[in-house]
């Protein structure tokens, strides 16, 4: 346990800031690498220590849990609403990967379930299906907006009908 280190990542849409807390919770590192899947294993296999990695709930997170798993000790994806550490003094992105470090190694997250791929895909398909039903609910009340702007009656369902 001696060797082991809290990872706090910042990641955005092109690098991902790096910070590490050695296991007496000192910075040792910083870094900035690109947001690329073969970029991230390279850097993640060239360290030999025991790595526990934490990053915030976001576009990224599911991808990135299931990038590092085989890499890693410990992926935590944590609720950044959740992180009041995160919301005090200056904003960086080198920051808030130290932040996110510090917070790992003092246990103080709150963690995002991401669990195995199937449970992803299913969740997946869920949010799909809740964002199609909300467009077509949107289209259908936006129809009917324009039948009621060219006072043409338009009660119940039958405006959606083909003819």
């Amino acid at each position: 346990m001696d060797s082991a280190k809290s990872i706090g990542m910042d990641v955005h849409q092109e690098t991902i800031s790096i910070a590490f807390l050695n296991s007496a919770g000192k910075l040792v590192m910083e870094t900035v690498i690109e947001s690329k899947a073969i970029t991230i294993v390279q850097f993640v296999q060239g360290l030999r220590e025991e790595l526990h990695v934490t990053l915030e709930e976001g576009t990224w997170a599911a991808w990135l849990h299931g990038l590092l798993r085989p890499y890693v000790n410990e992926v935590r994806v944590c609720d950044p609403r959740k992180n009041a550490l995160l919301k005090i003094g200056n904003k960086s992105d080198r920051i808030d990967a130290g932040k996110l470090a510090e917070l790992l190694y003092l246990s103080r997250l709150t963690p995002v379930n991401h669990g195995e791929h199937g449970v992803r895909v299913l969740k997946e398909l869920s949010r799909c299906y809740l964002t199609i039903s909300g467009d077509a609910a949107r289209v259908m009340t936006r129809l009917k907006a324009v039948y009621r702007s060219c006072a043409i009656p338009c009660a119940g369902k039958q405006v959606y009908a083909p003819r």
